[in-house]
């Protein structure tokens, strides 16, 4: 899988629902004469599955799929004032568009050309569906039709990926585009939903400050904080230290009663929250993926969860890698009364959605060897 943060691709389950509007939307959103400080540039993809069938753009006769020849073709767009795809994007303000059609078989082989031309670092936004199985961009966005009841067998396979489904009734979309960011050449939403991270723990078994230690030069929880800035409406750290986190430039909580654990954290940053969503997130997790959270954002709004929390196969869960509605305030607040300290005291109370952790993205940092091991293959 390619990894392309400066892409964000937008699929969508069927023909004409709205994909192109979508994206000349964005670029004229987001192009260089509104302040972008790189150009944006457009890219169609049309996956052919085999010469002799029929084209998935033009129809039987159209002559995409025959005039291929080799696995691929790359041509650029210089007219901007046809009814064409890659004309409307050209129109909207890209720089440059450019129309990949490629065989189903060789997508890798037709973005690497692709990435030849316009380099692995470019900002685009892209009209595919079938790329998903081959990269993983900065955002992934699928439009449906409102009345749609059955998703295409194809469709539904990177349904999955889908960072947001943008539901089109024909002349307008049911997602606010203001919420799209674009920041170092990086895509990503702007989430309704505040990030926690907790840096209250003594670090007993690292033997040092975790929360410090560095990787590439950073300390572990500026590389946390990083990572969900521009992703969160808002970001608190959870520590009773306010002095020593000052150079990250987000809202420090304090524990209300210091010395009652991580739930005592947890209690006091959802009370300073201003949402009702909320990602509480250890500071000794270095790297993040922010598709997996979306997923958890999604789940809690769809299963109407108080409590969102991954697992594993072997039923061990992850209580600080999580979603939190505000509301489960009341039943954290009735179990600190208690005495208890335990996070999963509070699980019992809710209603908890156990997801999944997919993948094998995920580690948190305890001990020095666990630190020493991630530090060595993030230098490598």
């Amino acid at each position: 899988m390619i990894k392309l943060n400066g892409m964000l691709m937008i699929g969508s389950a069927g023909a004409n629902v709205g994909k192109t509007k979508l994206a000349c939307t964005l670029i004229r959103k987001f192009n260089k004469d509104r302040g972008l400080p790189r150009d944006i540039i457009g890219i169609k993809v049309t996956t052919i599955k085999a010469k002799d069938g029929q084209c998935p753009r033009g129809g039987q006769g159209c002559g995409v799929c025959s005039s291929l020849e080799g696995n691929f073709a790359i041509t650029q767009e210089t007219d901007s004032g046809s009814d064409k795809d890659t004309a409307r994007l050209l129109a909207a303000g890209t720089s440059r568009v450019f129309w990949l059609r490629v065989m189903k078989t060789h997508l890798k082989d037709g973005l690497t050309a692709l990435l030849s031309i316009i380099g692995p670092d470019a900002v685009s936004i892209c009209e595919s569906n079938s790329l998903r199985h081959v990269v993983e961009p900065g955002l992934f966005l699928m439009v449906k039709d409102r009345n749609l009841k059955t998703w295409k067998s194809s469709d539904r396979d990177v349904r999955r990926y889908a960072d947001k489904i943008v539901v089109s009734d024909g002349s307008d979309f049911d997602f606010d585009i203001d919420r799209i960011k674009l920041a170092d050449g990086k895509w990503t939403i702007l989430e309704k939903a505040t990030a926690i991270i907790m840096a209250g723990g003594d670090s007993s078994r690292m033997g040092a400050d975790k929360s410090m230690l560095p990787i590439k030069g950073k300390p572990i929880i500026e590389r946390v904080s990083e990572q969900l800035r521009g992703s969160f409406e808002q970001i608190l750290i959870s520590t009773d230290e306010t002095d020593k986190y000052s150079f990250l430039g987000c809202e420090i909580i304090q524990d209300k009663v210091p010395g009652q654990g991580p739930l005592m954290g947890i209690a006091s940053a959802l009370e300073a929250s201003r949402n009702g969503l909320n990602f509480v997130v250890a500071c000794d997790i270095p790297h993040i993926d922010l598709w997996y959270v979306r997923k958890m954002l999604a789940e809690a709004v769809k299963s109407r969860a108080d409590i969102v929390v991954p697992t594993t196969s072997d039923e061990f869960y992850e209580p600080l890698f999580a979603i939190y509605r505000k509301s489960t305030l009341k039943a954290i607040n009735q179990v600190l009364r208690t005495g208890a300290r335990k996070i999963s005291d509070v699980f019992t109370r809710c209603r908890v959605k156990y997801i999944e952790l997919q993948g094998m993205w995920f580690t948190n940092l305890n001990t020095m060897v666990e630190y020493e091991e991630f530090r060595k293959k993030s230098d490598d």
